[in-house]
């Protein structure tokens, strides 16, 4: 049993498991979340956690070439209409501790910014301030090919200001800042506990 800072977790009821943050509170709790998601919140904070199993994504090519455009595909079905406002910085081939070595999973780092608006409307200017500078995602897409599905992990980190330092991070530079140096230590005890317990779960959702 985890004691720092990080407890097992069981996910759609216990067919999936890992270990997440103490203080993040699963969704669910509070308002309905589709039978094919899991989310979990920081209570302190505004980054969140999102575990999607979804069809998987027939995209033309073979091996890294082929997941590379699934993965692209699912940021941009992620992002929607907004896809010009996200910059991928990097992606990263991932390994997962407790599955087979071959199984495919793939990690990218973008950062989502909104379009700047012109408005003068007080109201405008009010939703601006609570809106954040931008969000970064972690995305991690994990590929079951015989079950036909791929995993998506999503970690959202938004950046509002006054609840960052602005000084500390610049991908371009490879300044990650605190919130996302966070995320990051999230994702990588996702990839070393998450276990599969029962695979008969996504011949269900």
């Amino acid at each position: 049993m985890p004691h720092d800072g990080y407890k097992k977790t069981g996910l759609f009821g216990g067919a999936l498991e890992c270990e997440l943050p103490d203080k993040f509170a699963d969704v669910s709790t509070i308002r309905q979340v589709p039978d094919n998601q899991e989310v979990y919140i920081d209570k302190d904070g505004f980054t969140s956690i999102i575990f999607d199993i979804t069809q998987r994504v027939d995209a033309p090519g073979e091996g890294l070439e082929r997941d590379g455009r699934a993965l692209t595909i699912h940021l941009e079905d992620l992002v929607g209409e907004d896809a010009d406002t996200v910059k991928v910085w990097n992606t990263t081939e991932t390994q997962f501790s407790h599955l087979d070595d071959d199984t495919p999973a793939y990690t990218l780092i973008a950062t989502q910014t909104p379009h700047s608006s012109s408005s003068s409307n007080p109201d405008d200017e009010a939703r601006r301030g609570s809106a954040p500078d931008f969000t970064a995602l972690i995305l991690t897409l994990l590929r079951f090919e015989r079950e036909k599905t791929d995993v998506l992990i999503t970690i959202n980190v938004p950046h509002i200001r006054g609840e960052y330092d602005e000084d500390e991070v610049d991908l371009a530079l490879g300044k990650q800042g605190e919130l996302i140096g966070d995320a990051v230590e999230y994702a990588a005890r996702i990839w070393s506990t998450f276990k599969v317990r029962r695979w008969g779960l996504f011949d269900e959702v």
